[in-house]
């Protein structure tokens, strides 16, 4: 079982290339799959990765650019000849339900599936929230509205020691409000702290997603401490130019984000197909943050 990984699906720009696809990624979280945008060729990439569009019931998309949106609509599609049950939300600004539920009711017009469009705004805030995992999204800085995602587990309960709570007699009933730090009182009045009865817990563990952005230091502030972040690396600092005038950001700029939020590991992508391989935006992003690693299709990373 997964508990926390990241697929790598396409981690190319707008123009698919021999060597990438458009954007897209699925976040495998405790065998519950969720997708972050969706790309041409979304849905075949996920047969190669034996991906079960049964486990998919949320898709995340950051903006309404073609290289993000145009392989949905052919995925619900599939997903509902396979009989996939259950519900699948699209979460997606105004403008996306407007331009997208169209033509998705038409293509796909009695799903197998519950359908809901859930609005997010541009602005960022909470986007789902489970009892162990928060969705949130950020504002990025592109030519058109976006934004980013932040995916962090809630906190978890502190572990029990066993041998002390049966020495201090702890009942049963305490067990949760121990777990979640409280002191323990005994019938005589005398206090047991929390730290005589438990241990630290598990550290929870985040993931950000940044593509297409120019950088923008609210995005490093969006994102502190995050554990692995992905962020877009369209272009080297020698064509930063176009990276600019584009609404995009190089390799080392992706790494100064990744610097100044303290990220642990950075994950470079959506790659231009100008280049030949990305061992330059490697480089670059390594002499400013060396925790980086080059996403490629069918990599996937464990968070846990």
């Amino acid at each position: 079982m997964a508990r926390f990984r990241i697929n790598i699906l396409g981690c190319g720009s707008a123009t698919p290339s021999l060597r990438h696809l458009p954007s897209c990624q699925v976040v495998d979280f405790r065998d519950n799959l969720m997708m972050i945008d969706c790309g041409e060729g979304a849905q075949l990439s996920m047969r190669k990765m034996k991906l079960k569009f049964s486990r998919l019931n949320h898709i995340f998309i950051s903006h309404l650019h073609g290289d993000h949106v145009l392989g949905l609509p052919g995925l619900l599609s599939t997903m509902s000849l396979h009989g996939k049950t259950g519900t699948v939300t699209i979460h997606t600004f105004r403008e996306g339900i407007e331009l997208l539920k169209p033509l998705v009711d038409f293509l796909c017009h009695e799903p197998s599936y519950e359908l809901v469009w859930h609005e997010i705004s541009p602005s960022g805030g909470t986007v789902l929230e489970t009892p162990s995992l928060t969705v949130a999204a950020f504002p990025l800085y592109h030519r058109v509205p976006a934004v980013g995602f932040l995916m962090r587990e809630t906190e978890k309960p502190r572990h029990i020691k066993g041998d002390m709570v049966e020495f201090h007699q702890v009942p049963v009933s305490r067990m949760a409000a121990i777990k979640a730090g409280a002191d323990f009182v005994k019938p005589d009045g005398t206090v047991i702290p929390n730290a005589m009865l438990t241990s630290d817990a598990d550290p929870c563990v985040s993931y950000a997603y940044c593509s297409d952005t120019t950088y923008n230091p609210k995005i490093a502030a969006a994102v502190r401490g995050v554990d692995l972040l992905y962020h877009e690396a369209t272009y080297i600092d020698a064509d930063a130019h176009k990276a600019h005038e584009r609404g995009h950001a190089t390799a080392s700029e992706a790494a100064r984000t990744a610097l100044e939020a303290g990220a642990r590991q950075l994950l470079l992508g959506h790659y231009s197909k100008s280049y030949e391989d990305e061992s330059r935006h490697l480089a670059e992003a390594r002499a400013i943050f060396p925790n980086t690693l080059a996403a490629n299709e069918g990599m996937t990373i464990d968070l846990l």
